[in-house]
């Protein structure tokens, strides 16, 4: 498949990156009246920034590509600023599980991604038109703003850690939903709608953010559809969850071997027979593109990306956390520009 593939905008990119990006983990609880927020990775801090701007003070816990989520193990700094939080933002579904343990017996309003994804255990009537749907769900949430699981108990009770046995992995279920566009858009009204209950005096500023960033969000829908035409159902080889909602969006078909992409994530050796099958796949000539994870892989990983490298097979690398200096806006246009180009060759 030869066809060509759209290049994608950069849209308003630069007028969210001037909204300012998560910055390095910092204690919480200044002085200045300011929302102290918690966020467990720096892309739901840079979104936190964006929305609340100079209201809000963000700590981002994870910044390091060198960090996994996964296995983070939390310091005293870190609990001590979870413990002052007046909103926490996770990401849920197991991916960044520290943030259970640390909540303790907070009273922090708790935001969780994955909550909002179509496919959550819960929430799988999630409709795909219009945003109304992230409303009703924060009209039915308690007093103090916390988000109510799956099954039905409320977390702002966290004195018990079994209560958030809701947020272990969950079976064929792809926690990486900060790669999904349209539950991101549901996201970040989320945030801008808890920011409002801290402060009800910054709604227009917190609503205005939160619409620019929907706005961007709703482009790269846009632009996955519009990749997703002209790719015509390419098929892709994905080393490890990460990118499966990106090229979900854009219609690509996945190849991979069932069981490869889900030892890979959980740091387990990969079966013989699967990775047998995989480099099969790979000589195949039917792949397309490589989907891979900078933070993520091993030996096997290794073989299927040399052995696409000899078959003349482009590999996208995908990361899980902000670069320096970059907005989740910027990161995102990145992340469907790199697949648009690998489609493209």
């Amino acid at each position: 498949m030869k066809k060509p593939v759209v290049t994608l905008a950069l849209a308003s990119v630069s007028a969210l990156v001037l909204a300012g990006c998560s910055s390095p983990a910092t204690s919480a609880g200044a002085d200045d009246g300011s929302i102290q927020v918690i966020a467990s990775t720096n892309v739901y801090g840079s979104l936190a920034e964006q929305i609340g701007g100079d209201r809000v003070e963000v700590t981002s816990i994870v910044t390091s590509a060198a960090q996994d989520p996964h296995s983070y193990e939390a310091s005293a700094r870190d609990r001590l600023s979870v413990q002052n939080a007046e909103l926490v933002i996770q990401n849920g579904g197991g991916y960044d599980s520290f943030i259970d343990t640390l909540l303790g017996d907070s009273d922090a309003h708790v935001l969780t991604a994955v909550e909002f994804a179509h496919g959550y255990p819960g929430n799988e009537g999630h409709e795909s038109e219009g945003h109304e749907d992230a409303e009703d769900d924060h009209a039915a949430e308690e007093e103090h703003g916390h988000a109510e699981e799956a099954d039905g108990h409320e977390t702002d009770d966290h004195a018990d850690e079994d209560e958030h046995a809701g947020h272990d992995h969950i079976e064929g279920f792809n926690e990486h939903v900060w790669f999904d566009p349209h539950t991101m858009i549901h996201v970040v009204e989320g945030i801008a709608e808890e920011l409002t209950e801290l402060d009800p005096k910054g709604e227009a500023d917190f609503t205005a953010a939160a619409d620019a960033i929907v706005a961007e969000l709703e482009s790269f829908e846009a632009d996955l559809e519009t990749l997703g035409a002209e790719a015509d159902g390419a098929s892709v080889f994905i080393t490890e969850p990460l990118p499966g909602y990106i090229a979900t969006a854009a219609g690509l078909t996945d190849v991979t071997p069932v069981g490869f992409a889900e030892s890979v994530e959980e740091g387990n050796d990969v079966a013989p027979a699967t990775l047998l099958a995989a480099l099969e796949v790979i000589d195949s000539g039917d792949v397309q593109v490589l989907l891979t994870n900078a933070q993520t892989g091993g030996a096997e990983t290794q073989r299927v990306e040399d052995a696409a490298e000899a078959a003349g097979i482009p590999i996208v690398t995908f990361t899980e956390l902000l670069e320096d200096g970059s907005s989740y806006a910027e990161w995102m246009h990145d992340a469907i520009q790199n697949l648009a180009d690998a489609l493209r060759s």
